[in-house]
């Protein structure tokens, strides 16, 4: 592989919107062992929260997910692959990198919950913006200022 095409397919797989309509692998090789990727992050994003007993399971995935694109990138890295071997590795990693974002984002609220928790926590820095400005601060009393 010449270097200026390494370096394409490097800037590819480091782009920051690389995931951006990307699939997850169907299956993938990991250390040895095939595993059926797309299936098993579709089962876990499928459930509304992830049980104990998964979380494990979840996360030594992620580990492994992690320990995999890095060894694939430091093969494009090192040069150590042929063009092509190199264009299939890029699809991977971005493929596991879409998977890593799904598998990450199970920990994330909904976006209604979320936009609620920001709605309260606008509410309650306004409420605070509005005393100090009224200048009733720490008054417990209710009563008011007069100008």
């Amino acid at each position: 592989m010449r270097e200026y095409e390494r370096k394409g397919l490097l800037e590819r797989v480091n782009r920051e919107a690389a995931t951006v309509g990307a699939e997850i692998p169907e299956r993938i090789e990991i250390q040895g062992e095939r595993i059926d990727l797309r299936s098993f992050v579709f089962e876990i994003e499928r459930r509304d929260s992830v049980p104990a007993g998964e979380r494990d399971r979840v996360e030594r995935a992620k580990r492994n997910l992690r320990r995999e694109r890095l060894e694939r990138l430091e093969r494009i890295e090192e040069n150590e692959v042929s063009y092509a071997e190199g264009e299939e590795l890029a699809a991977s990693i971005i493929g596991i990198d879409r998977a890593l974002e799904a598998l990450e984002g199970l920990n994330a609220p909904d976006p209604e919950t979320e936009a609620e928790r920001q709605e309260t926590a606008d509410r309650k820095r306004w409420m605070n913006f509005l005393k100090k400005a009224l200048g009733r601060e720490g008054s417990g009393s209710g009563s008011r200022t007069r100008f």
